[in-house]
């Protein structure tokens, strides 16, 4: 991406802060007791489960877990496959880069609240070909096709990330049913409201940047899906405004978990 153009550059107020306010206490919730089919559930340990989730969405609004069942090699394989994609020929990449007809490829122009984030994207649905409306208004039965684009190399790529992205999907289903109990209602309560729900999955790479004071990886934001299951890996750089007093914090990476945060879909539906 070379130079710093004018077009990444945040207003002074958002820039990334030299000191760095390390987040504690943020919730890591445990789920074995849901996630070993071969023994017998422990309805004591589901309702502690039920409780932390339910404290995590009140307190916090997201939270980490970890023993999710989602296997480590399918994660490893998809964050292998990544590496070897992201750093192809610009040209290459843009063979399958998104546009207006079809969302899901490659993308290296986004904007959070109209800065452009140093970024690079890969996206693909769960649900191939993803069948969505073709407009907001209910009248209107005609539908959309959205179409996951895979690029030739590494040509691994397509088999790793459809693995990886059933497995997750699994969990964030569960994650739905744990939150819906921690509401008093019924697991399968959420449902009918994602009927015709999208599940993606998004690669995100982030290049070293050469004026790392003046440009975020990605701007502050709130997610409007439902629930967002994030992998961090070592590098870490996330962070999160802190509902106390609303201070900026990093979230360090844990070994073996997903980060959860519940986006503005959930807490509509949940209100």
């Amino acid at each position: 991406m070379g130079e710093v153009d004018p077009a990444f550059i945040q207003d002074p107020e958002h820039r990334p802060k030299l000191s760095i306010i390390e987040a504690e206490g943020i919730p890591l919730i445990d789920l074995s007791a849901i996630n070993y089919p071969n023994s017998s559930p422990d309805p004591e340990a589901i309702a502690s489960i039920v409780r932390e989730v339910g404290n995590a969405c009140k307190e916090w609004g997201f939270f980490q877990v970890i023993n999710h069942g989602v296997s480590s090699d399918k994660l490893q394989k998809i964050e292998a496959d990544a590496k070897k994609f992201f750093p192809l020929p610009l040209k290459e990449k843009r063979k399958i880069r998104r546009d207006l007809n079809n969302v899901l490829g490659y993308f290296d122009t986004e904007n959070t609240k109209n800065i452009r984030d140093w970024k690079e994207v890969f996206d693909f649905d769960v649900e191939d070909p993803t069948l969505v409306p073709a407009s907001p208004d209910p009248e209107d039965d005609k539908e959309t096709e959205w179409t996951n684009q895979w690029p030739e190399y590494p040509p691994e790529m397509r088999e790793a990330c459809q693995e990886y992205a059933r497995e997750v999907e699994k969990l964030a289903l569960k994650l739905m049913g744990l939150i819906a109990l921690s509401l008093g209602l019924p697991e399968d309560r959420f449902k009918g409201y994602f009927k015709y729900q999208t599940t993606r999955i998004r690669l995100n790479h982030y290049p070293p940047c050469p004026s790392p004071e003046l440009a975020l990886g990605v701007g502050r934001h709130k997610d409007g899906g439902a629930l967002t299951v994030l992998a961090q890996d070592d590098v870490g750089g996330l962070e999160v405004k802190r509902k106390t007093d609303g201070e900026w914090v990093r979230v360090n990476p844990t070994p073996n978990a997903y980060i959860i945060n519940l986006g503005d879909t959930l807490r509509f539906h949940s209100s």
